[in-house]
């Protein structure tokens, strides 16, 4: 199996590495990382400017490609030029902190392996949550599991997945459950403070999880109780029922 793995945390953060190590049980793995942290930058991807890349080289090893750029250009790079072929299987993580509920759409983790989704390729995010110091070989070691049984179930080419570790505890997560993505927000915050020259300056998400409704069978609410989970995606943002309603329809200008 050839897999792609990238991050939205940089080559050289250390979830990427947990995983590079324990992906290999499952064949080829090419690196393909932003070349710095990329983190909240959602899909973007860089076409006003070339995007240049680095060789990353260890105790005199090939590791990876280092990306001026995107998690999402780090993806078609990573099918388009390094990977000497399609990969069978792009996983993205481990990144330092969790993509639950509106985050999704934010994260350049998740957004990674959206666009791995688009090429029809199956594709996976992963995350840890930081509220305690974490364990990114044990998460890396249960990631393998997971994304094995997820294989197992022989899921259409392109599926989209998002996995999501609570924060690491002595006695690991609680199990792991099958999720909606929580789309629902009770409230968002911007916290206004002053500098030491009395100007005005902002600080945006600080509590971006508690913010969302703790509705039942949610990512966020499953993974502030202690649970793995395990998001389906899709990345067609057309609002069927609508598009069926308003079919006989016709418009005039």
């Amino acid at each position: 199996m050839k897999i792609l793995l990238v991050n939205d945390d940089g080559i050289h953060a250390p979830g990427l590495r947990a995983l590079h190590d324990v992906l290999q049980e499952l064949g080829d793995v090419k690196v393909v990382a932003p070349l710095v942290e990329q983190s909240g930058v959602g899909h973007r991807i860089t076409y006003l400017h070339p995007i240049m890349v680095k060789e990353v080289i260890e105790e005199g090893e090939h590791f990876g490609w280092a990306v001026d750029g995107s998690p999402a250009d780090c993806v078609k790079l990573g099918v388009l030029e390094f990977c000497n072929g399609e990969p069978d299987l792009i996983v993205s993580g481990i990144n330092s902190g969790a993509n639950v509920g509106i985050n999704v759409l934010y994260s350049g983790t998740v957004a990674a392996a959206i666009e791995g989704a688009f090429f029809g390729i199956t594709s996976i995010a992963v995350s840890l949550g930081q509220q305690t110091p974490p364990d990114y070989p044990a998460a890396a070691i249960r990631a393998l599991h997971l994304i094995r049984q997820l294989l197992k179930q022989n899921p259409r080419k392109g599926m989209l997945w998002n996995i999501n570790f609570p924060a690491t505890r002595p006695e690991g997560p609680r199990g792991v459950k099958l999720t909606a993505m929580a789309v629902r927000r009770h409230t968002d915050t911007i916290e206004k403070r002053i500098d030491p020259r009395g100007r005005p300056y902002y600080w945006s998400g600080l509590d971006a999880i508690r913010n969302h409704e703790l509705d039942d069978g949610t990512d966020v609410k499953e993974f502030l109780d202690g649970y793995v989970s395990i998001t389906p995606l899709h990345f067609d943002l057309t609002e069927v029922p609508i598009l069926k309603s308003l079919g006989n329809v016709e418009f005039t200008l």
